[in-house]
């Protein structure tokens, strides 16, 4: 079919736009901007990886003329929100009610738009994330763990009222902690970098309980569930779990599979954690069976130890 699909910069995007085009879907994705206008060498890189897969169209955002005009256009068999306002999102500041508006500018316009394309309407997959309130299992009464957070629920809340005032079927896939190629600056990132550096990695939040997920797995789980959405069966969210262990014992487990493949001694600092500033335990509740998908875990660990290789060098200083 042929899929609609926004935030394709973004680590999971790109991930997502690749899986949907190799599983035989046409995927038309808009960017906000011309690839080499993303400030970032990694963002860059994931832009490039999804226009191998994907017809683009630059200069567009969610709700804007340009945007309406697409959806008007053509005839969709789904259309896949996966773009939010990040902007400075690790912040207090994060600004919750610009962003909600960014995320849904225009929406009831753009639900007629899709609405009346084809004999059947397309089918409307919002991604959520573990950082909402209210989403997943875990301690403390599932707060949102950051402004951010609220917008992201805000945003599948204001979904879910026009889909529903539009007639059209509204399905949610919340993306937990996913982790491999492509990935931002962030833990696994961190921990390879800081290993080829030849230094130990400290990991400082050991005891926090999370649910980390291999991103080839995570895509083959996004396009299965936008396949069966479109399909017309009753699947309205699906929060998909991978290693759901506290950070450390992952942080464990990611050095193990990396000593096997790397010539590198992957030594870790677990620090003694005293301060819980986000909820102590989040994780998704989806099992998933990556053998349905013809997913191979080795072959996802060997796909990650590879990237890394090329990123930092096949000579590091820490050899063991």
């Amino acid at each position: 079919m042929k899929i609609l699909f926004t935030g394709g910069s973004s680590f999971t995007g790109c991930w997502f736009i690749r899986e949907l085009a190799r599983a035989g879907h046409e995927v038309v994705a808009t960017f906000r901007t011309s690839p080499q206008d993303y400030a970032d060498e990694v963002r860059r890189s994931r832009v490039s990886v999804a226009l191998e897969h994907c017809r683009p169209v630059f200069g567009c955002s969610f709700g804007d003329p340009a945007f309406i005009e697409l959806a008007r256009g053509e005839t969709w068999g789904a259309f896949c929100h996966h773009a939010a306002d990040v902007t400075n999102y690790k912040s207090e500041s994060f600004d919750v009610v610009s962003a909600l508006g960014n995320n849904t500018r225009n929406i009831s316009v753009v639900f007629e738009a899709l609405k009346h394309q084809g004999n059947r309407a397309p089918a409307i997959i919002v991604t959520g994330s573990g950082f909402e309130n209210d989403e997943g299992a875990g301690s403390e009464g599932l707060p949102a763990f950051s402004p951010y957070g609220l917008s992201k629920s805000f945003t599948y809340q204001v979904f879910r009222y026009h889909a529903a005032r539009a007639g059209l079927v509204l399905g949610k896939f919340v993306v937990p902690n996913p982790f491999g190629p492509f990935e931002d600056p962030r833990f696994t990132a961190y921990l390879m970098k800081t290993w080829f550096s030849g230094k130990v990695a400290g990991v400082n939040t050991p005891a926090y309980v999370r649910d980390n997920i291999h991103i080839s797995l995570l895509a083959k789980a996004y396009v299965h569930f936008v396949g069966r959405l479109a399909d017309g069966q009753v699947v309205r969210d699906l929060r998909p779990s991978g290693y759901v262990e506290s950070q450390g014992v992952f942080a464990m487990r990611f050095a193990r599979e990396m000593r096997v493949r790397l010539p590198l001694s992957c030594e870790l600092d677990l620090k003694h954690q005293i301060e819980f500033p986000e909820p102590r335990i989040r994780i998704n509740t989806d099992q998933i069976d990556g053998a349905i998908f013809g997913w191979n875990e080795s072959a996802a660990w060997d796909e990650v130890a590879e990237y890394y290789r090329r990123q930092f060098g096949s000579s590091p200083s820490n050899t063991g």
